[in-house]
């Protein structure tokens, strides 16, 4: 809308993510290509945490030293957690951090993400006013406004989450889902990334060797291999899976074009017959 140009720095994966199951907190950003990245033009940085699709949860000190460079160069931070009831691990929001850190924070929040109701597309931004009324500017030219009866029924879930216990309920719940999904990687012995929240786990699949004479789509075919790998296993096994290198820029979609982002947030039955069906990857599997 402002005319603004997007440069990425990327969360690069475990170099042993390809032979080892590792953890999502070992994707990491390198802090001074972040820095070098930074020029006078420079306005807002984006956050995500826990992240999609690769389920990490930055730590305190990586958000702190992007908060300082943000500090340092009169930088705004945009902190999409719309993931936040969900996290494994100790989970840090950058505008808790500090006051001046704070000051130049928005959050994007997701009463779709934290209740389960994505459908109903209602989230919420926290922030301090002087950055919140331009926010409210751009907000009535986009959609103007949102589902009033939906709102109301986000603000009431809101208010019973803390007495019905539903926020620790769901993190029970989740964790539990991912480790038996996840069981099923550890049975084939593929790597996977252990999430740190969310609902997404990434998978890799280098060990899958798809049939060269695969009568693969062309729209499938002239993509990267991770969007060959989803439409093999949701046609010889079906099983539906996101190909990640929809989530990075084309220079870097090589580096997750064997991986693959599973969803966990469904029935245990409907986990369980995803896993029956995904050892069906035995025969394909070097």
């Amino acid at each position: 809308m402002a005319g603004g140009i997007v440069r990425y720095v990327p969360l690069r994966p475990p170099k042993n993510g390809d032979t080892e199951v590792t953890s999502a907190g070992d994707w990491k950003v390198d802090m001074q290509e972040l820095e070098k990245t930074i020029n006078p033009k420079t306005r807002m940085i984006v956050i995500n945490t826990p992240h999609n699709p690769v389920g990490k949860v930055f730590s305190k000190g990586e958000l702190e030293a992007i908060g300082k460079l943000c500090v340092k160069n009169n930088i705004l931070i945009l902190s999409d957690e719309v993931y936040d009831r969900l996290p494994y691990t100790t989970f840090h929001r950058p505008a808790t951090l500090s006051p001046e850190i704070s000051r130049l924070t928005l959050t994007v929040g997701s009463a779709g993400k934290n209740f389960y109701a994505t459908g109903w597309r209602v989230g919420f931004l926290i922030g301090p006013s002087n950055l919140i009324q331009y926010v409210s500017a751009a907000h009535t030219r986009i959609c103007y406004s949102s589902v009033s009866p939906l709102q109301e029924a986000a603000a009431v879930g809101f208010e019973k989450a803390d007495e019905l216990n539903f926020w620790s309920h769901s993190r029970t719940e989740m964790r539990s889902k991912m480790s038996l999904f996840c069981s099923i990687f550890d049975e084939l012995n593929l790597p996977y990334s252990q999430p740190q929240g969310g609902y997404f786990v990434l998978a890799n699949l280098a060990r899958v060797r798809l049939p060269t004479d695969y009568p693969f789509p062309e729209h499938v075919s002239s993509r990267p291999r991770d969007f060959q790998l989803s439409w093999f296993l949701i046609m010889e096994l079906g099983v539906a899976a996101i190909p990640p290198t929809e989530f990075v820029t084309e220079e870097r979609k090589e580096v997750v074009s064997d991986w693959l982002r599973f969803a966990v947030c469904k029935e245990e039955g409907v986990l369980r017959g995803a896993m029956e069906r995904l050892r069906g990857l035995r025969g394909w599997m070097e």
